[in-house]
């Protein structure tokens, strides 16, 4: 019997390990969403209206937005990353790196990736840019060295930002809000569509992006003919025949 036990928890270990080593991004991002998710719920509810989990259809792309919060002050897009290490980039980069001993390893700006959740919120509730606030929380404890203008902020600072906004610039809430509702996509095969459009996107970034500084690939003319070569030449010499 207590080898069977002894075996039944091995065995349990071992697909623990596996289930974690396969999902465990999508944990750790689950946990930040919540972990975010439970802090801005300490608004004043009377104020600030919270919806979670938004996707959109607007220019024949679905947008997914981690929270959106409307208030008469403005409406806030928030992405939450999970991120671990030490991070460098700015506001403009396409990508941001994270740098693990000499290894880089690189990422989708989300200040970037949140400004074309802004444009969408825009044109879906035809609203001016400057209505729609960028912030990005960083619940972990990831060293960070982004130049940005407030847009990066970590749990304990986004009811802080929030609040920093105190101008009236909305006037009929509730219409925003059943807006919102009424545009948010519910479908889990059309949300399934959308993650896998995203995979794919990021597969076809990487593809083009030079191994050794992460820079773009791009097509070249030389003395002997064509030829790949990093954007970034000449500080990044890297090439690659066609």
């Amino acid at each position: 019997m207590l080898d069977t036990l002894y075996w039944i928890y091995i065995i349990v270990g071992i697909l623990t390990i596996i289930l974690l080593s396969i999902y465990s991004s999508k944990i750790i991002g689950w946990f930040g969403e919540l972990w975010t998710k439970r802090e801005i719920k300490k608004l004043p509810k009377e104020e600030y209206k919270i919806i979670n989990d938004v996707l959109i259809f607007v220019n024949n792309t679905t947008h997914q937005i981690d929270h959106v919060i409307v208030s008469k002050y403005g409406i806030f897009s928030i992405e939450t990353k999970q991120y671990n290490g030490f991070i460098t980039g700015n506001k403009y980069d396409k990508k941001w790196i994270r740098h693990v001993g000499k290894k880089k390893y690189y990422y989708t700006n989300p200040i970037r990736q949140n400004y074309g959740h802004i444009k969408s919120l825009s044109e879906l509730l035809n609203i001016d840019e400057s209505h729609i606030y960028n912030i990005v929380c960083i619940p972990s404890k990831a060293k960070l060295k982004i130049q940005h203008d407030g847009e990066l902020v970590n749990l304990d600072t986004i009811i802080d930002k929030i609040k920093s906004y105190n101008s009236i610039v909305i006037n009929d809430v509730d219409k925003i809000i059943e807006l919102i509702n009424n545009s948010n996509i519910k479908d889990k095969k059309i949300k399934k569509e959308h993650i896998k459009n995203i995979k794919e996107k990021i597969i076809d970034d990487n593809q083009n992006k030079c191994p050794k500084c992460g820079g773009m690939l791009l097509e070249r003319k030389g003395k002997y003919g064509y030829f790949i070569g990093c954007s970034n030449y000449p500080k990044c010499k890297y090439t690659e025949n066609e």
